[in-house]
């Protein structure tokens, strides 16, 4: 359901989802500038505009960077996704062989997504997800994401020790990760 509110004199846009599994709020802003908030059912209207009206400067800030910026922009349906998701599997696989042969660690399952918010996950289980959009990053870029994933399957956090772990070989991973962010 589509809503509006007045943060710093700016009328803001954004869709509100209620969800009876939600158990907090939680504010998502996507790079096409769309603003969604998901709210727990039971959750009154007094407390999310306050949540929101909390959290003025991030959601400002966010908006202006993903209207301001260039970034990549990549085509989101379901035949984009079937028609690239085996040309990314082969290329991940390929890269995540290569990456591989320096950190010798062991993974299960590889699976390609189409998903909206992240690039890549690694599960306790050892299975390493991407999204199928990895194929049309920056090779650089693209190799960050499968190393940083990789690297989850020995520190699954983001302590000093995984981004040791990730830098033996991505050393301009923190360049790499701006990249990503814009």
């Amino acid at each position: 359901m589509k809503q509006s509110i007045k943060l710093q004199n700016k009328d803001v846009q954004y869709e509100l989802k209620v969800s009876k599994r939600a158990k907090r709020m939680r504010l998502a802003i996507y790079c096409d500038g769309t603003f969604v908030v998901t709210k727990p059912y039971n959750l009154s209207e007094d407390r999310l505009l306050h949540f929101i009206k909390q959290k003025t400067n991030w959601i400002l800030s966010k908006l202006e960077t993903f209207s301001s910026k260039k970034r990549i922009f990549i085509v989101n349906n379901k035949n984009h996704y079937i028609d690239n998701k085996e040309k990314a599997k082969f290329f991940v696989v390929e890269e995540l062989k290569q990456i591989n042969k320096h950190y010798k660690f062991k993974y299960n399952k590889i699976n390609i997504r189409n998903q909206k918010t992240r690039w890549g996950s690694c599960s306790k289980k050892g299975n390493l997800n991407f999204n199928y959009r990895i194929l049309f990053l920056p090779k650089d870029v693209a190799k960050y994401i499968i190393a940083h994933e990789l690297c989850h399957l020995k520190q699954f956090n983001h302590s000093r020790k995984f981004w040791q772990l990730v830098e033996q070989t991505i050393p301009n991973y923190i360049e790499l990760r701006k990249k990503l962010k814009i």
